[in-house]
């Protein structure tokens, strides 16, 4: 591990000489990958250039043990001896984790689709109040929401909704919400007063640049229509909403939130090129599932992973046997302790199976 951590440091070091170099910073391409390099290298940086300094001190502390002191020296020494040993520790822990694999698809940006699922109106309405929770969720980590797609219920429900969440690791955050989520409670639908359970399905997809999924003009059909609203009745009369299907796949993505034409045919190309992306990334997973898959889930839309039960003020993570009592916090966007946990879990896992 220290070969590999002395590597690092050298790297990082090389890396501080070439962002002085003239010509790196009039290379705008190079001084942004550089530059992102060593951002994403600094914290294993740090937490190895404090740990060979904790450990010289304390191999001189130890030192100093062997020699002649006065109790009141000899107490200190050994408090000292404590203190760099419980930090030496937890810099090992840390840079453990630091060092496992690093999903590449961390640092971008998200595409989010909510649907109802089972339960009618009720899983609808579900769905539009996970939509508020990770919006809100997302207000809280400073990131920017774009909303890009919307199939409304009367009540005002989402039969589905698709969102953007632009924000510097919006996905290694995220990744852990795709599945079904549950909800049991009485709906407001409900005269007899009875709780029921719905469940909406949510899919995180990293956001995917042209270069990483090349789509051809000649493989997409697209396909304008008038913009609808709640019931599905037409909300304008110009063909500004736009679907867009992937021939070869047969994967079919539609916007019309946005203003034009031209709008909403790029932001269902978004959409599209994170289907492919994903639907690549899931087939080349599944010729590992059963040796690689996760505690924390495999990320498929139709694993059960949470539930969330109004007349207890619970929500319970099925993935990890986590249980928290402050529903209405959940629900307002307060989720960050659960990914916590999420994302504690796997690193744990990773480390159990040597990753």
């Amino acid at each position: 591990m220290l070969d590999r951590l002395q590597a690092l440091a050298d790297r990082y070091e090389k890396l501080s000489e070439l962002l002085c170099d003239p010509d790196v910073v009039n290379d705008s391409k190079r001084l942004r990958e550089y530059s992102k390099e060593q951002s994403d290298l600094q914290p294993a940086f740090e937490a190895y250039t404090e740990y060979k300094t904790v450990s010289e001190e304390l191999e001189a502390a130890k030192v100093m043990q062997g020699e002649k002191l006065d109790d009141e020296m000899r107490e200190m020494v050994k408090m000292e001896i404590e203190e760099l040993s419980a930090r030496q520790t937890e810099l090992d822990e840390r840079i453990r984790v630091l060092l496992l694999p690093k999903d590449p698809n961390d640092d971008k940006n998200v595409i989010v689709e909510i649907r109802g699922a089972a339960g009618g109106d009720e899983a609808a309405l579900f769905a539009a109040d996970l939509y508020r929770m990770y919006t809100r969720y997302a207000d809280n980590q400073g990131w920017r929401v774009e909303l890009m797609d919307a199939n409304t219920n009367d009540l005002g429900g989402f039969k589905e909704v698709i969102f953007m969440i632009n924000g510097r690791g919006a996905y290694s955050k995220m990744k852990y919400e795709s599945g079904a989520h549950r909800v049991q409670r009485i709906p407001a639908t409900e005269s007899g007063g009875r709780i029921h359970t719905s469940t909406s399905t949510v899919a995180v997809m990293p956001e995917v640049e042209d270069l990483d999924i090349e789509i051809h003009d000649k493989d997409i059909r697209v396909d304008t229509f008038c913009s609808s609203g709640a019931g599905g009745q037409s909300v304008n009369t110009t063909k500004s909403a736009v679907r867009v299907t992937h021939i070869p796949t047969g994967i079919v993505a539609t916007c019309q939130d946005g203003k034009s034409q031209n709008s909403n045919k790029e932001k269902a190309l978004q959409v599209l090129r994170a289907r492919i992306f994903d639907m690549k990334r899931q087939e080349e997973e599944a010729k590992y599932a059963g040796e690689r898959k996760s505690k924390v889930g495999t990320g498929d839309r139709s694993e059960r992973i949470r539930t969330y039960n109004f007349p207890q003020s619970r929500v319970t993570d099925h993935r990890i046997g986590l249980t928290l009592h402050k529903l209405d916090q959940v629900m307002n966007g307060e989720i960050e302790e659960i990914i916590s946990a999420l994302n504690i879990a796997e690193q744990a896992d990773m480390m159990e199976k040597g990753e």
